[in-house]
């Protein structure tokens, strides 16, 4: 099913279900008002929720109303818990090299994951605010699950069992400011402002067999300024699997239903196929030329994420934001 958070003037939004083609919609609130209170009741509250799937499916429901992707929040507008990962290593290989550092072979055994702010994300079609384009503004186009309540210790192969959703991210990053957090020696946090998700979140039956319980064999394709930037596919090529990173997020704490764990950065080998960020085009810039020649973002440029299913059809509608200066009031 696919699920979606209508903007209502409220912190957590209007949990609605949304037909597959993402055109219509329904509201739900005699079930669950918000996506984090279906989560908390899962195992009760999802068949309910599946069955008016069904029924908006079928047109059977009369109380619909049209679906507008720029009327939604992120699925979950905050949550417990956002730790975004870095499982295509390929892509820490390359930067670290671009800067002639080594990287210890335990990146190959070992996830990287960061704990990012969770508490506002922003919508998919909002604009992100920077207050200066000297901060290194990027986007990074990822694939997110969203669990229900996973056990300290969990397997990867009992963390499978408690991936529930899944949805698209654009994890803003400012690269700029990257290196100085970097020196402290304690990880991220001016440099990783608001993250945006898909307008719509979608159990992994919706995938078909393009989600294999671990992966997800398809491209995520990225535009920049309306010019295709990067279609990698995101089953390729990918170190460390999504019930892997759960795992490891849930190696010394429990996982709170509502839980997002990010895939990190979309990379393949395949250069041909392009990037998802601006980071790793400037990185193979500095490879072949010695220097990048690819600028950041600036104010008024824009970025649109969206990943189509084998008809061309778009499964969790796109990210579409562009970059706007923050001015404080």
């Amino acid at each position: 099913m696919k699920l979606a958070t209508l903007k209502n003037n409220t912190r957590d939004g209007q949990l609605v279900v949304v037909n597959r083609t993402l055109t219509q919609a329904v509201v739900v609130n005699d079930i669950a008002s918000t996506l984090q209170a279906a989560l908390d009741n899962w195992v009760d509250i999802a068949p309910q929720l599946e069955n008016v799937y069904q029924a908006l499916n079928n047109g059977e429901l009369t109380n619909t109303l049209a679906f507008e992707q720029a009327e939604c929040e992120s699925p979950l507008p905050r949550a417990y818990q956002w730790a975004d990962g870095s499982a295509y290593v390929n892509h820490v290989e390359l930067v670290r090299k671009a800067r002639n550092a080594e990287m210890p072979e335990t990146f190959w055994t070992d996830p990287l994951m960061y704990q990012g702010g969770s508490d506002a994300f922003i919508g998919p079609r909002d604009d992100i605010n920077v207050a200066s384009e000297d901060f290194g503004i990027d986007f990074e186009s990822e694939v997110a699950v969203i669990t229900d309540d996973v056990p300290m210790g969990a397997s990867p192969e009992q963390a499978a069992s408690h991936i529930k959703l899944l949805m698209l991210v654009n994890d803003v990053s400012l690269r700029n400011l990257i290196p100085g957090e970097l020196a402290k020696g304690f990880g991220f946090f001016a440099s990783k402002p608001s993250s945006a998700f898909s307008p719509v979140a979608v159990t992994p039956d919706e995938l078909g067999q393009a989600w294999d319980g671990k992966k997800l064999h398809l491209p995520l394709i990225t535009h920049l300024n309306s010019d295709l930037f990067g279609k990698p596919n995101c089953g390729v090529d990918m170190t460390f699997d999504f019930p892997t990173i759960v795992a490891h997020a849930a190696q010394t704490r429990p996982l709170s239903a509502g839980c997002v764990i990010g895939s990190g950065t979309i990379s393949n080998y395949d250069r041909s196929v392009g990037s998802s960020c601006l980071a790793e085009i400037r990185m193979l810039e500095i490879i072949a030329d010695g220097k990048p020649s690819t600028p950041f973002m600036s104010f008024g440029d824009s970025v649109r994420i969206e990943m189509l299913d084998e008809d061309g059809l778009s499964i969790f509608g796109a990210i579409d934001q562009k970059v706007v200066e923050y001015k404080a009031s």
